[in-house]
C-alpha cells in the first residue's frame, strides 16, 4: 500500500473505538428509556455502524425515521465529546434503514428509467443525506446523472437526463 493509500485508507481500530462508544451511549439511552433491544456494531467501509436488534416496536425510528435520525446525531455527538473528532457513524433499528435503502433503491432506479424515457429532469422530495446518497447511487447506476439541491433539510434529488 502506497504512502497515499494509507492516508486515505480508514483507521479500524479508530472506527472500532467509535462503534463501542456508540454502543455504550445508545445502550445507556435504551435502559433510560426501559427498551429492550440488543446491540451490533461493525465496520462498513469508512464508518462504523451500530444497530439496535430485536425490538418490538417502532418507537426508536419515528414516523419517516425522524427520531431514527436525531438517535444518530446525539450519538455522534456523544462519539466526538470523548473522541474529539466528527464521527460519520451510522445508527440503525430494527433493520429501518436496511429497508430503507432497498426501496430508495428501487425508487431511484425507476426514477432514472422514467428519466430517460421522458427526457425531462425530475426532482424528488426532500430526504436525508443517507437517503440521497442511495438515490444518487441507484440513479448513477442506471447511467444518469444527479445533483443535490436546496437547503436542508428541505435539501432534494434532482435526476438530470443523460
Amino acid at each position: 500500500m502506497t504512502e497515499a493509500e494509507q492516508e486515505k485508507a480508514p483507521d479500524l481500530n479508530a472506527l472500532e473505538q467509535e462503534g463501542e462508544i456508540a454502543a455504550d451511549y445508545v445502550e445507556g439511552l435504551l435502559d433510560i428509556a426501559d427498551i429492550d433491544g440488543d446491540i451490533d456494531m461493525d465496520v462498513e467501509g469508512d464508518r462504523a455502524l451500530v444497530s439496535v436488534v430485536g425490538l418490538k416496536g417502532t418507537e426508536l425510528v419515528g414516523p419517516a425515521g425522524e427520531v431514527l435520525e436525531a438517535l444518530q446525531e446525539l450519538t455522534r455527538l456523544a462519539v466526538h465529546r470523548q473522541m474529539g473528532e466528527r464521527s460519520r457513524l451510522m445508527l440503525d433499528v430494527a433493520g429501518y434503514r436496511e429497508r430503507r435503502r432497498a426501496e430508495l433503491t428501487k425508487h431511484g432506479t425507476e426514477i432514472a428509467n422514467q428519466v430517460k424515457d421522458q427526457g425531462e429532469p425530475k426532482a424528488l422530495q426532500p430526504m436525508t443525506p443517507f437517503e440521497r446518497k442511495i438515490v444518487h447511487d441507484a440513479v448513477a447506476a442506471a447511467g444518469l446523472r444527479s445533483e443535490s439541491e436546496g437547503e436542508e433539510p428541505h435539501r432534494y434529488v434532482v435526476v438530470l437526463p443523460a
